[in-house]
This record gives C-alpha cells, sequence and structure tokens, in this order.
C-alpha cells in the first residue's frame, strides 16, 4: 500500500452524464476536480445503442460516442481523468479519506458521489447476449422505446415500475406481453388495473423467461415457462424489456451516509444535492430511483457541482466562487 497521501479539493466519482457535468462545472470553478471513472467508464449510457432524448443531438448518438464526447468537455477544461475505482471511505472526520483500488489515498476537501444504480437483468446467457449486442434487451422503456414503435414486445416484472413501463409501451407498441412470475402482482392496486385495462396489454401469469431467441444480431422472440404447468411456449417480439428493478452502487457508503431500504442515497436538504455528511454531495441515479434519465443526472452533476463551490467559499475565506458557472 502507498505511503503517499494525496490531496485534492474536489474528488468526483463515477463518469455518467452525472459525473462529466459535475466535473465540467466544478472545473470551471477552479475546483480542479479528479474524477475516477469506476468499473464501467461512462456508465450504463455505454450499454445504449441509440440516445435520442438528450438535448443537442437532433440526429441522436450512441451512448459511447455521448460520453468520449462528455469526457472530452470534461478534460478540456482540465478534469483529472482517472482510471479506477473508489474501494473504501472514511467520512467519520473532517478529512474525507478514500481509497482507490485498496491501495491509494486521497484526502479530499470535498466529494461529489456519481456512481449511478445498476439494472437488475434475469442472468440468462441469451438475455446477456443481446443486451451486449444492442440488438434488443433493454431494461429502460423509456429510453429505448421508441425504436419498437408499431412493433410487438415483452416485458418482464410485476412492480409498479413494470407496470408503469408496461403501459408506456402500451403507447408505442402494436402488442406488450408482461411476464408475471407469480398469480399476482406486487404493485399497486391502481398501477395493476391500468395495465389491466389497456387493451393492447397481454398479462401471463405464472410464467417466467426460459430464453431470449434471436437471430444472431437482433431479438426475434421469447420462449416462456408456465412454472406451474411447465408448459412453455414461443412469443414473437423485436424487443425484450426487464423492469425487475435497479441496484444503487453505493454499498462503500452504506457506513456514514444515509441510504433508504433499496440503497439511494438520501438528499439530506430536498432540492440540493447534499448528504449527510458536510462536503459530500450526491448526483444521478445514486440518488435517484424515480426518472433514471440521462439529462435529469446531467442536472443533478450541475448541482452537486455548484453545491460544492458554496460549501468550499464558505469554509475557505481565500476560495471565491466563479462567476462563470452562472453565465
Amino acid at each position: 500500500m502507498s505511503n503517499t497521501i494525496e490531496k485534492v479539493k474536489c474528488l468526483i466519482i463515477g463518469s455518467g452524464p452525472a459525473g462529466y457535468t459535475a466535473a465540467i462545472y466544478a472545473a470551471r470553478a477552479n475546483m480542479k476536480p479528479v474524477l475516477y471513472q469506476g468499473t464501467q467508464p461512462g456508465g450504463q449510457l455505454t450499454t445504449t445503442n441509440e440516445v435520442e432524448n438528450f438535448p443537442g443531438y437532433p440526429k441522436g448518438i450512441t451512448g459511447p460516442e455521448m460520453m468520449m464526447e462528455l469526457q472530452s468537455q470534461a478534460e478540456r477544461f482540465e478534469t483529472d481523468v482517472r482510471n479506477g475505482w473508489i474501494t473504501k471511505v472514511d467520512f467519520s472526520g473532517d478529512v474525507h479519506k478514500v481509497w482507490v483500488n485498496d491501495e491509494k489515498e486521497i484526502h479530499c476537501d470535498t466529494v461529489i458521489i456519481s456512481t449511478g444504480a445498476s439494472a437488475k437483468y434475469l442472468g440468462l446467457d441469451s438475455e446477456q447476449k443481446y443486451l451486449k449486442l444492442g440488438g434488443g434487451v433493454s431494461a429502460c422503456a423509456v429510453c429505448d422505446g421508441f425504436f419498437y414503435k408499431n412493433q410487438e414486445v415483452v416485458i418482464v416484472g410485476a412492480g409498479d415500475s413494470a407496470c408503469e413501463e408496461a403501459h408506456y409501451l402500451s403507447k408505442l407498441c402494436t402488442k406488450v406481453t408482461m411476464l408475471v412470475r407469480r398469480d399476482e402482482f406486487r404493485a399497486s392496486k391502481i398501477m395493476a388495473e391500468r395495465v389491466q385495462k389497456t387493451e393492447n396489454i397481454e398479462i401471463l401469469y405464472n410464467t417466467e423467461t426460459d430464453e431470449v431467441l434471436g437471430d444472431g444480431q437482433v431479438v426475434t422472440g421469447v420462449r416462456v415457462k408456465n412454472n406451474q404447468t411447465n408448459e412453455t411456449k414461443e412469443i414473437p417480439a423485436t424487443g425484450f424489456f426487464v423492469a425487475i428493478g435497479h441496484k444503487p452502487n453505493t454499498d462503500i457508503f452504506k457506513d456514514y451516509l444515509n441510504l433508504d431500504e433499496t440503497g439511494y442515497i438520501i438528499n439530506e436538504k430536498p432540492g440540493t444535492s447534499k448528504t449527510n455528511v458536510d462536503g459530500v454531495f450526491v448526483s444521478g441515479d445514486a440518488a435517484d430511483h424515480v426518472y433514471r434519465q440521462a439529462i435529469t443526472a446531467a442536472g443533478t452533476g450541475c448541482m452537486a457541482a455548484l453545491d460544492a463551490e458554496r460549501y468550499l467559499a464558505a469554509k475557505d475565506a481565500n476560495f471565491e466562487v466563479s462567476t462563470s458557472n452562472y453565465n
């Protein structure tokens, strides 16, 4: 383990839209941010084939390309973007301590957490194959539903989010088949009734996914199995949506930050990015279980950088709030 301790003014943990936006604002405020990209540089958007709902890209852009552009913009303002991930933190004292790859120790005046949340998948080999190919597997109907307009799709899930996404897809797709593992929904009564009353949503209870079918490039259907009768059948579909929840990437913070029952970081003061630890801020999907969009993540990244800037200004009379971020 290294005996050299690095001191930084602003450390950003995570490299999705929230992290890079925070970096752009922090760098322009002369906070000299250091950003660690984490285990998935660029975040969830690097698995998204097309992004068409982010302002400023009238022709759309791929997720990886968008993240490369955000990184370039952050580096243009001299953000120090690094490979590696934070494996341990200590927020118990006045100095915020973090460790990179269990080796390097960094002491930070401020920390911005942008670690995001990971979608839960079924874990089937066929599901993962077409997810990586970008050929029809998705965990976000709002993000990708448009690509399946006037087509037939399948969605897995039984909670409020699954019902909400199924209803959203029903407005775009000719047919939505909903797979519910048990004989009832976990969703609230009002959400369950909404999908039950939607004409082009077919609900298959006691049904699980056996395999995602495809032609080697794109999804062509789903083989399902009734867990009561063991009967299998194939459902034609061009899209397979998984809506069984997300897991926020916040485990290393649980001893110091207030988390909800799922693990999302709780904003100490609504309408800000502040956590219960002074000088530690959160942005993006690590605290957002409602919207989970690139544009909202970017917005909270901006908030976190501005909150961190004001925190430093209040703490250090020699640090002036930059006016460049308000132009």
